[in-house]
């Protein structure tokens, strides 16, 4: 039902509602039919649930079977060894959500409120949950509206209704029935939303709306549909099928050729699961998981908490921030920029002050005509406009208690929206002082002299035309009151002091992160519910809008688009202003329809749908609302746009070692492949066992992979642009190398088996194996970047890779020279002649890894 355009007699009639509140008895019977009000989210998963849906990946249940199949066919050594590591792969992931899912229950206990409320007669304070509709509740200073409100009565009521609407500046309530269709949620002047702010004044109401039926819980609604996938996610899941094809092709050709020679069933099927070990990277679940646990521990340490462990490298990829203006980019405070008079203008930055009378008549009327208070903890409270101006003054040495104590108040004519005025009198000795503080153009129509009209009415239009919301302040001196004080008799004859323009300024850091962004090549869009002047101004500053092309448009203008044209547009906007929720999700939409991906920063409940939808929302920490926190995949903890470049920089890095271990990991397991594939075409044996491969895809690429996860950032990350959307995860010469370097891998270890068998060396397998084993360990060396040689890099920037790469020898030492291991590895000790000659082998990998990238340098730079 449109409330809002109902008079309050037939609001009260509809609820059931009247100005003694309901009977405790129907309170009862309406909480159980309307239920609690408290905004309901997707049901959570069970830790148990959330335990198991770690093995949901293809990779890891292609892993479980072939380690079913080990135990039956095989040594249950290979069985235990895959599964323990499917298992840690699963207990890094599930640690890791349910911990970002206690902080979240955490930060949601935060925001637990009371409320005022009047049943039979007596008011009370009860928990906000409590609330039914029909109740009638008070308002006043400092309290969180706790359900949708038509109000009954609004005395000087403002409410600050940012987190619902996006609007910065808190809305003078009324409590007369509008008129028209189609009025904009925040100029519903007669009703207050759950969730919003009690700026200044009190006020009554009736409940008309709790819970999921309420403003804020129909945007929360929209919340109860699947996210987005990650990029990691969708990379990885089309990696996982095209290496499921791989290994099946391959695995079927080497099955019927054995079988067509001969070879016994169960001797092929071994050989096959040889095969598909070989070809699945047993490690990349767990490393990647690691790795990504390593970033969101440092971010949490930069003030960003994760809450899905794939949004850290999503970071990495996006091409476009759509986030908020207020409490986002801005302090979500409102700060007087600059006052004028006649001969003066100072900045909010302005350390000297002028000693003149206008100057300080001014300062006083900015101080006197003011309602700020200070509750028990001693913070200020009131009008947000009326606090920037009070601490303006404060700031310069007025205080509004010393001065009251010189100018006693003694009357006051209230401000409303007809006149645009509020007006303070005061005791000045045997005379008495009138101080009037409104919109600019209406204190003009007011004064005694109109000569300096043109002198303020430029002034006035500066400070307009530079996106700041402008209060005139004007002054009378007389010398006895009339009877009747009223406007018409004390607001005439005045004299203009001074204006102050207001605004809520910009994050000095946000700029900086803009600035950043945008040479990572990371557009900026700003999507708010402000109006477009103000949005135009700020995004001016932060650096968002640099030239004519970069355009703004209102939501109004939005309507009348269609999906295609904003599509073609997208582009070029630069400011969404006015806009509504459903609007904020559309425009991202728009993005991904682009081909682009799209984070969504905020905090407000009207940010919620976008940050679901986004590739990544992320939401603020301190002043977000929980369905803000509930729809994000990443909370700052610190509301400071700042961080997410700091994230930004950390999801590229990871996903830079991500493709570090998928380069050294693929390239090993081909050299597997090809090794064990190439071996019967050339009339040799196979040439490694189950056991031998399991080890090197374990161990010599798991330790490895695990100090690569840790490799630091290259020095130019933030200066490459995003990577290109659905750009393959082989891309920029990956898959090239993976091919030619595990071949040159493979031709190395089938050519050392051939020569050893010639001469007849019975040692022929072990050495096989060695030289696979090392020849991976020192490419390791070579894959920390894709550029730079490990020369330049030294190899002590990344001590735990060099660590990693040593204990690794070691153990690969061990399988070679201890008895119970050569038992259990079918290996045998070789000569310190064989030893020496696997050694130089392997090393032929290495010094043409760093030739290649050599000459690849040389290119670039011609």
């Amino acid at each position: 039902m449109n409330w809002h355009l109902e008079n309050i007699d037939e609001v009260m009639k509809q609820t059931g509602g009247s100005e003694k509140g309901l009977p405790r008895s129907e309170v009862l019977d309406r909480l159980e039919k309307y239920g609690p009000n408290e905004i309901t989210g997707v049901k959570k998963r069970s830790a148990w649930l959330m335990f198991i849906g770690q093995f949901k990946d293809f990779m890891i249940l292609v892993l479980i079977a072939a380690a079913i199949v080990s135990g039956f066919l095989s040594d249950i050594t290979d069985t235990i060894v895959i599964l323990s590591i499917v298992i840690l792969n699963a207990v890094v992931g599930f640690v890791q959500e349910y911990r970002a899912e206690k902080s979240m229950e955490a930060l949601k206990k935060m925001s637990v409120s009371n409320a005022l409320v009047i049943r039979d007669g007596v008011t009370s304070s009860i928990h906000s949950t409590g609330i039914v509709p029909g109740d009638t509740i008070l308002l006043k200073a400092g309290n969180v509206v706790p359900a949708d409100t038509r109000l009954s009565e609004a005395i000087e009521l403002r409410i600050n209704e940012s987190s619902l609407t996006g609007e910065s500046l808190a809305v003078e309530k009324q409590t007369k029935a509008l008129q028209g269709k189609n009025i904009a949620l925040g100029d519903y002047t007669n009703m207050a939303f759950k969730g919003t702010f009690v700026t200044n004044g009190h006020g009554t109401g009736v409940v008309v709306a709790t819970g999921m039926k309420t403003e804020f819980g129909k945007i929360a609604m929209l919340l109860q549909v699947p996210g987005t996938q990650t990029p990691l996610q969708k990379r990885l899941a089309t990696f996982g099928k095209n290496l499921a094809y791989i290994i099946l092709f391959i695995c079927a050709i080497v099955f019927i050729i054995g079988y067509l020679r001969g070879e016994e069933i169960v001797t092929m099927l071994l050989t096959t699961l040889s095969l598909a070990v070989a070809a699945i990277p047993e490690a990349l679940p767990a490393v990647i998981t690691i790795a990504l646990a390593i970033g969101a521990k440092k971010m949490v340490m930069k003030n960003a908490l994760i809450r899905k462990l794939p949004a850290v490298e999503t970071l990495g990829s996006v091409s476009y921030i759509c986030t908020d203006k207020t409490g986002t980019l801005t302090m979500n405070k409102m700060t007087v920029e600059k006052i004028a008079g006649k001969d003066f203008t100072i900045g909010n930055d302005t350390p000297d002050t002028p000693g003149e009378d206008d100057y300080t008549l001014l300062m006083q009327a900015i101080v006197l005509n003011n309602n700020v208070k200070r509750d028990d903890h001693n913070n200020t409270i009131g009008d947000s406009t009326e606090i920037a101006l009070n601490d303006f003054a404060f700031a310069r040495g007025f205080s509004r208690l010393d001065i009251e104590k010189k100018f006693p108040r003694i009357a006051e004519i209230p401000f409303d929206s007809k006149r645009k005025c509020m007006t303070t009198i005061h005791r000045a000795g045997d005379k008495y002082l009138v101080f009037v503080k409104g919109a600019m153009e209406e204190l003009m129509h007011k004064v005694a002299d109109d000569s300096d009209i043109g002198f303020w009415t430029e002034a006035m239009n500066t400070m307009l035309e530079n996106g700041l919301r402008v209060l005139g302040f004007a002054i009378r001196e007389m010398e006895a009151l009339p009877a009747d004080i009223n406007p018409e008799t004390i607001e005439r004859h005045l004299k203009l002091t001074g204006l102050a323009g207001i605004i809520d300024p910009p994050r000095e850091e946000a700029k900086r992160a803009v600035l950043e962004c945008k040479t990572a090549g990371i557009r900026t869009v700003m999507i708010t519910g402000d109006h477009p002047v103000t949005a135009a101004t700020i995004a001016k500053r932060l650096g968002i809008i640099e030239t004519k092309e970069d355009r703004i448009i209102t939501g109004t203008e939005m309507y009348e688009m269609t999906g295609e044209e904003l599509e073609k547009l997208a582009n070029h906007i630069k400011v969404y202003a006015r806009v509504s929720p459903e609007q904020k999700l559309l425009i991202v939409k728009a993005l991904q329809a682009r081909g682009e991906y799209v984070a969504m920063t905020g905090d407000g409940v009207n940010d919620a749908p976008a940050l679901k939808h986004a590739d990544i929302g992320i939401a603020m920490g301190i002043n977000g609302t929980d369905v803000s926190k509930e729809a994000a995949d990443m909370i700052l903890l610190d509301d400071n746009f700042a961080t997410i470049v700091k994230a930004v920089k950390e999801g590229r890095r990871i996903f830079d070692n991500i493709r570090k271990f998928i380069r050294y990991v693929l390239t090993g397991n081909t050299a597997e492949i090809l090794t064990i594939f190439l071996a019967p075409f050339f009339g040799l044996p196979i040439p490694l066992l189950p056991i031998h491969i399991l080890w090197i895809n374990l161990v010599t690429d798991g330790l490895p992979g695990l100090a690569l996860a840790t490799e630091p950032a290259e020095k130019n990350i933030m200066q490459r642009p995003p990577r290109k959307p659905g750009e393959s995860i082989f891309a920029n010469e990956l898959g090239t190398d993976v091919l030619w370097i595990g071949g040159l891998l493979a031709g190395l270890t089938l050519g050392i088996q051939a020569y050893s068998i010639f001469i007849s060396d019975s040692h022929w397998q072990t050495m096989v194996f060695t030289v696979l084993c090392l020849g991976q360990l020192l490419y390791a060396f070579s894959v920390r970047s894709e550029n730079f040689s490990v020369f330049t890099l030294g190899l002590l920037s990344n001590k735990k890779l060099l660590v990693t790469i040593t204990l690794s020898f070691l153990l690969q030492i061990a399988i070679i020279y201890v008895p119970f291991l050569n038992i259990l590895f079918k290996t045998q000790p070789l000569s310190l002649k064989e030893f020496i000659f696997c050694v130089a082998l392997s090393f032929v990998t290495f010094f043409t890894v760093e030739v290649v990238k050599t000459i690849r340098r040389s290119k670039q730079n011609t």
